[in-house]
């Protein structure tokens, strides 16, 4: 990742299969776009890239799994058939897809661990249309519960302001959902025009980033992440002043209570197996019972 803007050629491939695709996705570029006159999209790199994997019974030539902002950059996964687009789909609706975001957000964050639980509607006022809004909020609409896990890496400067370096797991997938959960506690993310109704416009990007993706597929989980761009070396307008915890512990703290609570689930899908196996064989015993006992009434009955 680096600070050039996109381009055709600028398509950086994290990881490859014979079903899926996941590229690091440039910060300044659309996923797909019917607009005849965008040139620069994610599909149509990977059209320049890889024209023989192109499905021409699709609109855009490559199934994409999830979507990201067209300011937001990092993993993004491309299922290359109509079976593995299945796959990953199921997984995603099914909420069992781990995804983790790196952000720079506005001020000092003072708890360093939180849950943000704010229901997200679409925003109906004049002029933000394109934009959701917290429950509460004047113009919302049909608000929605989601809720989002924030933890604290770093302390530190972004051109001279304070700032802190976060990692945001959604637990849900609402539009727009991390930028609003951000705002909402007063921690607007770092080069959100958006949101900042153009305040922010001295960064060169949205500092917004998908740095893990894990999907639970069979046989085996696709796990990919797509290196941390809010380091000085790339970004030297970002000073780290005090760091917490790193990005690699967290993160794998993060997967060991997924997979502790993904273990939790089957077990509880044993026992539920169990008690419903439990019951069939209770109420087939029963009947094979009622059915001794009829048979031995009848026998009585025709011996009499």
């Amino acid at each position: 990742m680096t600070t050039e803007p996109a381009s055709l050629e600028s398509l950086s491939v994290l990881y490859q299969s014979d079903d899926y695709i996941v590229v690091d996705k440039h910060w300044d570029i659309r996923i797909d776009s019917k607009m005849w006159y965008e040139k620069q999209t994610v599909q149509a790199q990977l059209q320049h890239r890889f024209p023989h994997l192109a499905d021409p019974s699709t609109y855009y030539g490559f199934r994409f799994c999830h979507q990201l902002d067209f300011s937001t950059s990092g993993a993004l996964c491309v299922a290359l058939n109509k079976a593995a687009a299945g796959r990953a789909y199921r997984c995603f609706k099914d909420r069992t897809v781990t995804k983790a975001y790196l952000s720079l957000i506005r001020g000092w964050v003072e708890q360093e661990r939180q849950t943000l639980d704010f229901s997200i509607g679409k925003n109906s006022t004049e002029g933000k249309t394109h934009m959701m809004c917290i429950e509460g909020t004047e113009g919302c609409e049909n608000p929605k519960p989601c809720q989002t896990e924030l933890t604290v890496l770093e302390y530190g400067l972004y051109d001279g302001d304070p700032v802190t370096k976060v990692l945001l797991q959604p637990l849900t997938g609402r539009t727009h959902q991390l930028r609003v959960h951000c705002g909402a506690i007063g921690h607007p993310i770092v080069g959100d025009y958006t949101y900042s109704l153009g305040a922010d416009d001295s960064p060169y990007r949205m500092m917004l980033h998908a740095y893990l993706l894990q999907i639970p597929l069979d046989p085996q989980h696709l796990l990919v992440v797509a290196g941390d761009p809010f380091v000085p070396t790339v970004d030297p307008k970002w000073l780290p002043q005090r760091s917490l915890r790193t990005l690699a512990a967290t993160v794998e703290a993060l997967l060991e209570h997924r997979k502790a609570k993904e273990e939790e689930q089957r077990e509880a899908g044993r026992e539920k197996e169990g008690r419903k196996k439990s019951k069939k064989q209770r109420i087939q015993q029963e009947s094979e019972e009622q059915s001794r006992v009829c048979q031995e009434w009848l026998s009585e009955w025709a011996g009499d």
